[in-house]
């Protein structure tokens, strides 16, 4: 049932930030966003707290975000509301226990259809990443910079992974990566800063959105392989003129050797890049979607079998030297 409390029904390019309340570094960013102009409180929605400011809402949801499924479809189902994309403020992991800020798609395309996915999301599927990918991941390089923290933070994409499932684009941006460093108000603000401007809440018309008509033919990246921490992603989409896909590292292009001489080989890989460009294709309507490729990632049947998929898929695979030409060329 819409819910009929006076949510505006010029729905075109609604926002919505998903908080997990028991995130402190997905509060933290929250509190810090809240903090600039001015938010109003809304009815709750299912029960949770919820926010407006212009064309962005809030949604405060309990317990982990990963499994918070078809965020932008309930919504519209309280409100009336159409959201275009979905944006998750939360705290991110490693083993490393380095400070960290860092941003990245959602989605395990990798896992067989039937199996459970440990951290959420659609089991062989991925989300559209969000158009906003490239353009934040410079801002925050630039803004980390001349920020001064108590600590030194890493800045760096991560690879597609986890959930949840949404039905629009969507992106992770994530303080790291222990508690030490989750309830960081310094890092917080940062970010939330990122996302004032970024989506425009600042009266500007932000960064990072795309536009079908002012886009066209522009180039939209998807990697394949190397680890978590996207180094092809990281370099290459700091170049103007370039967007962001998917990242997918190499453990989400599970290979098993072909039965016989002649075959095509086994294992997910196939699924995982058949989704990553649907899915980057949805996002970037109009785009000239390309895939560059971590040679040193995959053995030599691994490469060609690749190179032969995105050939019958008309999709080109470029070098890193390639990929500056055009953009230069532009």
């Amino acid at each position: 049932m819409v819910r009929p409390f006076g949510i505006g029904m010029d729905t075109q390019g609604i926002v919505l930030i998903a908080v997990s309340a028991t995130d402190i570094a997905s509060t933290n960013q929250a509190d810090a966003l809240m903090a600039y102009g001015d938010w109003e409180q809304l009815p709750d929605i299912e029960g949770h707290p919820a926010f407006r400011n212009l064309h962005c809402r809030i949604w405060i949801l309990p317990g982990s975000i990963l499994r918070e499924d078809f965020l932008a479809k309930r919504w519209k189902q309280a409100t009336g509301e159409q959201p275009s994309e979905v944006i998750f403020p939360s705290r991110h992991s490693a083993a490393s226990g380095r400070p960290s800020l860092t941003l990245h798609p959602i989605g395990v395309m990798q896992l067989d259809s039937n199996e459970q996915p440990p951290f959420g999301g659609k089991a062989g599927d991925c989300p559209p990443p969000s158009t906003r990918l490239a353009a934040w991941w410079k801002e925050l390089l630039r803004v980390s910079s001349t920020t001064e923290f108590d600590v030194e933070f890493d800045t760096s994409l991560e690879v597609t992974h986890h959930g949840p499932w949404v039905e629009v684009p969507a992106l992770f941006i994530e303080v790291g990566s222990t508690q030490a460093t989750w309830g960081h108000m310094g890092a917080a603000s940062c970010l939330a800063e990122i996302m004032y401007r970024g989506l425009g809440l600042d009266g500007s018309d932000g960064f990072g959105r795309w536009d079908p008509v002012e886009n066209d033919g522009d180039l939209v990246l998807i990697t394949l392989g190397g680890g978590h921490y996207a180094p092809r992603a990281n370099t290459l989409s700091q170049l103007d003129g370039v967007h962001l896909g998917h990242m997918l590292a190499t453990y989400a292009l599970p290979f098993t050797p072909a039965l016989q001489e002649g075959d095509l080989p086994g294992g997910n890989w196939m699924q995982s890049i058949d989704a990553a460009f649907r899915s980057t294709r949805a996002a970037y309507p109009n785009g000239h979607i390309v895939f560059s490729m971590d040679k040193k990632a995959f053995k030599g049947w691994q490469r060609q079998a690749i190179r032969s998929h995105l050939e019958s898929l008309g999709a080109p695979l470029l070098t890193s030297k390639r990929i500056r030409t055009l953009v230069d060329a532009d």
